[in-house]
């Protein structure tokens, strides 16, 4: 059987999104994407989220439902966490063969199900702390969780097992086997990488919602979790204050600005110039002991660059000036920046010009934007010379100084 058992009455039925998807039709997930629903067994059946009309996702769900004895005309109820259509694409199709089921959700939801899928019927819009009992002790209880990470989200409790049901709180990419769905069904390397999947697909996904994800947690704080079921990644049994705390961390990277033992090189060069001057800032950061990580632009995908972008504190930027302003591919990289609001870093920027610079003055537009503090550049024309070499070593250890001066003002 396909389908994971959480414990009596209650299954994850789980599919997993090729790594050659773009997860949001933008970014990369080389190791795959889970997408995880779940029922909920009672004197009555419930599903909480369905699953993605792609390929034959539909249908391997559906083949888990069978195989668990469910037929879809014995569910009475759905309950949609979240109106993303990773989570409800199949929605309509379901509704329209089974429209007899009862709709749960938050009352943001409702004029969502109609405008995405036609589905204005049977829909029971919660609020906090309403229940649905299923009989045979399972009860679900619902928490309203907007904005983690669109404003009709919730998440579900269910009482009995102490398992919460926290839609895209507390998930992350990777494919996920569904013999091996919970933590303590891997080993500690692969924990590892989906603990670096979480981080990518919290800066991709969350990081712009951050003061909400801490403010959830705070609102769940009360709750005996005992098991934590999210949408996407593992289910968290034997240890849930790993995830938690990771996620914590996560959303304290809006006010900290990240780790200021981490510095993120993010660099472009046309010919060279601009990477002849790299082995001087690693060799500045090594000498302090700094972890330093580095992405280029655009030979990798921006979605791979932005987890360690939230996680540093500190942003080197490298690249040279093209037509009088910065070279595009890190342009778009601060673009991505603003939009996830990653505010308050420190930031040192080096590059090489051709004929004249000019990216400096489009640098600084950005980083007011950003509200980043800004070392002084360090530019040249053509190749680095040793007296600009060592003028880069001293503006990355003038960055690393800032980084670890500075208090950072609260987003």
């Amino acid at each position: 059987m396909n389908a994971a058992k959480l414990t009596d009455g209650i299954y994850k039925v789980g599919v997993n999104l090729p790594a050659t998807k773009l997860f949001e039709g933008l970014w990369p997930i080389p190791k795959g994407a889970s997408i995880n629903g779940f029922v909920v067994q009672g004197d009555s059946i419930a599903l909480i989220d369905l699953v993605q009309d792609f390929q034959t996702l539909p249908e391997e769900y559906q083949q888990e439902l069978t195989e668990l004895g469910i037929e879809q005309s014995k569910v009475s109820y759905l309950i949609v966490n979240h109106m993303e259509p990773d989570h409800t694409g199949w929605l309509g199709k379901f509704i329209k063969k089974n429209p007899h089921v009862k709709i749960y959700c938050t009352s943001k939801t409702v004029p969502m199900l109609a405008s995405f899928y036609d589905v204005a019927d049977n829909i029971v819009p919660i609020k906090t702390g309403d229940t649905l009992d299923l009989g045979q002790g399972k009860v679900l209880e619902f928490f309203e969780t907007p904005n983690v990470h669109w404003p009709e989200t919730m998440m579900v409790f269910e009482r009995s097992s102490g398992i919460l049901f926290s839609c895209d709180a507390f998930g992350s990419y990777g494919a996920v086997d569904n013999a091996k769905s919970f933590d303590d069904s891997v080993d500690e390397d692969k924990l590892k990488e989906y603990e670096n999947e979480a981080l990518r697909y919290y800066s991709n996904i969350v990081a712009a919602f951050s003061p909400f994800v801490t403010r959830a947690i705070k609102q769940l704080e009360s709750l005996p979790i005992k098991m934590i079921a999210p949408s996407h990644g593992l289910i968290w049994r034997k240890d849930i204050s790993r995830i938690i705390e990771l996620y914590r961390t996560f959303a304290e990277y809006a006010t900290t600005a990240g780790d200021k033992n981490s510095i993120t090189l993010v660099w472009g060069s046309m010919y060279g110039n601009t990477e002849k001057a790299l082995d001087a800032v690693r060799e500045a950061v090594k000498e302090a002991n700094i972890t330093l990580y580095e992405h280029r632009a655009p030979d990798e995908e921006i979605g791979m660059a932005l987890s360690d972008i939230w996680r540093s504190k500190g942003i080197i930027l490298a690249m040279p000036t093209y037509e009088y302003q910065m070279f595009p591919p890190i342009a778009h990289v601060l673009d991505d920046c603003n939009r996830k609001k990653m505010f308050h870093k420190h930031c040192l920027r080096i590059g090489s010009f051709g004929w004249v610079g000019g990216a400096e003055k489009e640098v600084k537009v950005w980083g007011e934007r950003l509200k980043w503090n800004m070392q002084p550049s360090i530019e040249w024309a053509g190749t680095p010379s040793e007296v600009e070499l060592q003028k880069i070593k001293e503006g990355v250890r003038a960055l690393i100084a800032s980084m670890h001066a500075t208090q950072t003002i609260e987003a």
